[in-house]
């Protein structure tokens, strides 16, 4: 009586569907009214892309699973290997199976580190992300981001809020364009090659 027959799953797309059923086969046929949400979610936690998850039981037999995914924001390359780094800072393995084609590279010992809060600091000031090919990271906690128009542009490790705005304030100006480097790591000013 009660028994666990059917799982539905919802909102799922990187995460296969089957991935998750078979995390949590040792529910089914269990009494709905003893399975914790614990039960459901401890399984799921280690799911690649896996952000969070909303449960609902649906009486007499039926386990509700809504999936919520984090976002892939680019592919780390790190000794020699590849991922994906998503917006929790958490690592993949890189999977072509995901065509994430679109999603810029990222190179550099640590820098899932501190990759997030300085995409965090793009997107604060406006920078035109969808521009990006390349991030570079430097251990002194510097970055250069090479666009895809090859262009390139050179951040301070400190002050880095005002060299983003400068830069956005740069790449909106026709003479800017014929520019390949534009180097912003001394503060106060703009060297252009």
């Amino acid at each position: 009586f009660f028994k666990i027959t059917n799982i539905e799953i919802t909102n799922n797309k990187k995460i296969e569907k089957k991935e998750i059923i078979d995390k949590l086969n040792h529910i089914y046929n269990k009494n709905i009214l003893l399975v914790s949400a614990n039960d459901i979610e401890e399984p799921l936690r280690k799911l690649d892309f896996l952000d969070n998850i909303k449960i609902k039981k649906k009486y007499p037999n039926t386990i509700l699973i809504e999936i919520y995914e984090t976002k892939p924001v680019a592919v780390l390359f790190k000794k020699n290997n590849k991922y994906i780094i998503d917006n929790l800072s958490k690592l993949t393995n890189y999977d072509d199976n995901l065509n994430q084609n679109n999603l810029p590279s990222v190179f550099g010992k640590d820098a899932e580190k501190d990759l997030i809060n300085f995409i965090n600091q793009l997107e604060n000031n406006s920078f035109p992300k969808h521009k990006i090919k390349n991030y570079y990271y430097f251990q002194i906690n510097r970055w250069d981001l090479m666009l895809k128009n090859e262009q390139l542009i050179k951040f301070p490790s400190k002050k880095r809020k005002q060299a983003i705005q400068q830069s956005v304030e740069l790449l909106n100006r026709k003479d800017f364009e014929n520019y390949n480097i534009i180097d912003l790591r001394i503060e106060g000013k703009i060297v252009v090659e």
